[in-house]
């Protein structure tokens, strides 16, 4: 049985990253805090604590003091910088680059909407790590979206600007800025109907859909490694079962069943962007294994 690995799956850069510097952190000190979970992979997350690092909510967060706590990928709001600084405590920013320009981008939306009476949308998922960061940039008064049904929310007789959580569909995102603009014009009719929209979605990430789509077509079998919790290992589970129906999903190797693999000569191992490559590799020696 030949079993092989994507070589585009794994990390994105943004958690590549922040792993790497919680690493460096742990060699220095024995105990560092992470705020929420450094990535959606629970293999992952116990391998860092098992150096020293300790997650901890937002709850928690507000009542430490005179420490040091690493701030994930995801990013975050500024009222946790502001309770950082009230507390004395020492943030170490892994923020994603792509996250933070886009948090900047939104606060001058919302300055400039607040003046225009006009409105702060966002496609993305409510109550996701990055969402809650990107919402926090407008005092709370975004309008998170999606998808179609999520619309009634907006008053399109206003002016809109429209960003995307850097991890969602592109297609999705087309198919929304689509119906707004539609609507917007329905009601505006002809001329500057005052939406704009902002393709914020991560190339890294999104990129790895069709890559996946092509890569999946090759193997008999396909094993999709991924934590439950990711949102970007669901949507790209779901793209590898639509092109390639013998898929499964596993998030550790005691999860593979020798039924998935008689009679089969090719194997393919791919994941998310949250999933480790070692964690790829132990599901891969297990296939293996299971083959004789």
């Amino acid at each position: 049985m030949i079993v092989t690995i994507d070589t585009h799956s794994g990390f994105c850069f943004g958690v590549a990253h922040a792993i790497e510097v919680a690493e460096r952190e742990l060699s220095k000190d024995e105990k560092l805090f992470c705020l929420g979970d450094i990535v959606h992979n629970t293999m992952e997350v116990d391998r860092l604590k098992d150096f020293g690092m300790t997650i901890i909510s937002h709850e928690e967060f507000k009542n430490l003091k005179d420490c040091k706590i690493l701030i994930r990928a995801h990013g975050e709001p500024p009222e946790t910088y502001r309770i950082a600084i009230e507390n004395n405590i020492g943030l170490i920013d892994a923020s994603c680059p792509v996250v933070l320009n886009l948090q900047k981008d939104i606060l001058t939306a919302y300055k400039e909407m607040e003046e225009k009476k006009g409105q702060v949308v966002i496609y993305g998922k409510e109550g996701h790590a990055e969402v809650k960061g990107l919402k926090g940039q407008t005092n709370g008064k975004a309008i998170i979206i999606g998808g179609e049904n999520d619309l009634a929310k907006i008053d399109f007789s206003r002016p809109i600007r429209l960003f995307s959580q850097t991890t969602m569909s592109i297609d999705g995102f087309r198919k929304v800025v689509k119906i707004i603009n539609e609507r917007v014009n329905n009601t505006a009719g002809d001329g500057d109907n005052g939406f704009l929209w902002n393709d914020s979605i991560c190339r890294q990430v999104s990129n790895r859909s069709g890559q996946l789509q092509e890569f999946v077509k090759k193997f008999e079998v396909i094993i999709f490694v991924s934590g439950k919790k990711s949102s970007n290992g669901m949507f790209l589970y779901e793209v590898c079962k639509n092109v390639n129906q013998r898929t499964y999903l596993v998030s550790v190797k005691e999860e593979l069943q020798k039924d998935w693999f008689n009679g089969i000569h090719t194997v393919g191992i791919c994941g998310a962007t949250s999933t480790p490559k070692w964690l790829m590799e132990e599901v891969q020696e297990e296939v293996k294994k299971i083959n004789g």
